[in-house]
Order: C-alpha cells, then sequence, then structure tokens
C-alpha cells in the first residue's frame, strides 16, 4: 500500500451504519481525524465514490481512505540511527544515548527528529515526526514512530514497553511502586513523590546484581514524565548516574535506564510485533566491575 492509504471492510455489525459510527467504532478513527481528511486534501471512497461522514453504509462494503499530504518542517540532518522495523505506516528505531527525540531551544539540530528528518527526504517520503513514546535524552532504547495521524491513533493504545535498569544498592525481590507523581514546585525538570499528583504504577524485577547494584527489568501501568527515576529513587534505589534523583556518576556519565522491548499491534495487518534491543555494555560493566 502507498504512504497514507487505508482499506477497512464493513462487518456485518455495521451494516446499515453510518460511516462515521463505522469508522470511530470499528477502526478508531476519530470524527476530528475525518475532518481533517475531508478538508486537508484527503478522500475517503466506497466503490471508488466519495463518501459522507453521515452517509449508510453495508457489510461488506470496503472504504478506502486517502491521507493528504503533510510536510516536515524539522531541519533535516544527516545521521546514524538503528532501524528496528518500518513499513508504510510504522518507523521504530533504537535512539542511542545523549539525543534528545524533539528539538528545543538548547538542542536544534541534533536530535532523532532531525535524523529522521533527513532520512525521510532521502526516501523521497514526507510526513510529520509523531512519536508514539519519548525517551528522556540520556535514555537509550526503542522509539516508536507513527507516519501518519490514523498509525498514530490506531497504534498508540496497544503499545506496552520494557526497560531495563542499573539501581543503586541490592533488590532481591519483584516489587510494585504505586505512589502519585508531581512536578516539584520549584522546579521546572524534577518530578517527586505527591499525595496531589498523577497516578502512576511502576512494575520491577530484579535481574542480577553485583558491586552494590542491581539490574532490574520494568514496566509501566502509567507514563509519566521521569517515573522510573523518581519511582526508583523513592524506595532508596536511584539509578545509577542519575543525578537528578540521587544518583551517583562515578560508574557511568548518564541515568543507567534504556527500553529494551517494545510490543504493539501493527494498525492495518493487527499482527502483534514484538522488538527487542541489546542492553547496552555499560550496564553490564557497572554490574560485573564496578
Amino acid at each position: 500500500m502507498a504512504l497514507g492509504r487505508y482499506e477497512f471492510i464493513v462487518d456485518e455489525q455495521h451494516d446499515g451504519k453510518t460511516l462515521k459510527t463505522f469508522l470511530r467504532q470499528s477502526c478508531g478513527i476519530s470524527a476530528r481525524s475525518m475532518t481533517v481528511i475531508k478538508y486537508n486534501g484527503g478522500t475517503i471512497k466506497v466503490d471508488n465514490q466519495l463518501i459522507r461522514a453521515h452517509d449508510i453504509i453495508h457489510a461488506n462494503d470496503t472504504v478506502v481512505i486517502t491521507l493528504p499530504a503533510e510536510h516536515n518542517e524539522i531541519t533535516p540532518v544527516e545521521g546514524v540511527f538503528d532501524i528496528l522495523y518500518e513499513d508504510d505506516y510504522l518507523l521504530i528505531v533504537n535512539k542511542p544515548a545523549d539525543m534528545p527525540v524533539h528539538p528545543t531551544k538548547v538542542h536544534q539540530l541534533d536530535t532523532l527528529a532531525n535524523i529522521v528528518s533527513f532520512y525521510r527526504k532521502s526516501r523521497g517520503e514526507d510526513y510529520l515526526f509523531r512519536a508514539l513514546n519519548r525517551l528522556d535524552k540520556d535514555t537509550s532504547g526503542c522509539v516508536v514512530l507513527a507516519k501518519d495521524r490514523v498509525a498514530y491513533s490506531l497504534v498508540k493504545p496497544t503499545v506496552s514497553k520494557t526497560y531495563i535498569a542499573i539501581c543503586e544498592g541490592i533488590i532481591e525481590k519483584d516489587g510494585v511502586v504505586d505512589t502519585p507523581i508531581a512536578l516539584l514546585p520549584e522546579s521546572k525538570i524534577k518530578r517527586s513523590i505527591s499525595e496531589s499528583g498523577a497516578e502512576a504504577v511502576t512494575h520491577y524485577h530484579p535481574i542480577s546484581y553485583g558491586n552494590g547494584h542491581t539490574m532490574c527489568k520494568l514496566w509501566l501501568e502509567t507514563g509519566r514524565t521521569h517515573q522510573i527515576r523518581c519511582h526508583m529513587s523513592s524506595i532508596g534505589h536511584p539509578l545509577a548516574g542519575d543525578d537528578l534523583y540521587g544518583g551517583s556518576l562515578r560508574l557511568i556519565g548518564r541515568q543507567a535506564l534504556h527500553c529494551q522491548t517494545v510490543c504493539l499491534v501493527h494498525p492495518v495487518t493487527h499482527k502483534k510485533i514484538v522488538l527487542t534491543t541489546e542492553i547496552p555494555n555499560a550496564f553490564y560493566k557497572i554490574i560485573n566491575e564496578g
């Protein structure tokens, strides 16, 4: 299929329903997305005929959506990055540490978005940079990018991730941190445990330990900013290298956190995709050598 094109077969359940109802309930496409498609150069057709949101559809009709063109405005910068998976709908990469995902005032030309912009231009493609998960600059690992707004809306609810972290101290048992997190009033960056904060739940499982550190596998029920870093610090086990939350820089110069695995459901084939990356060698060095 071409970039930005989708086909959906109407099921028996939606026979005689409106197109809007079918797309919303069965395909996960919002009314807002339909409006964007209609008024920005895209089309929605049945049997090669344009169809409106309130028109009636029937079982076995084929609804074909062609999304409007989008123009990337992020400055392209040539660079190298590790592609884990790519097709017309998704681009999944293994982001290195010390690379921001999005441009900021401080980082205008050295981000993942800049490199992806150059890459897609070199392939003759043009789509917005849509990251379904965001990693801190110094957190390495899997980042999932959707090439259009429909892929983004369909895939985002299906994404789950597991992380690997090196925590200070010895953790011998599995555990769960279930405490709300809020931005510190005196900070623009740092989070803290606060009853008035947003719900946050982190699960951790120790894999190995040595030299006063524990390698843990972690997964989240929520996706708060700095959640793993804040939660593990709150129970007395800050991440190695995470001096913002009490970790030491003695053995590693960045927080020892890596998004190792990502799992999602493809927006068109509906097949489960599981991608796993290697744990950074620097993490093993902390455990094995200290």
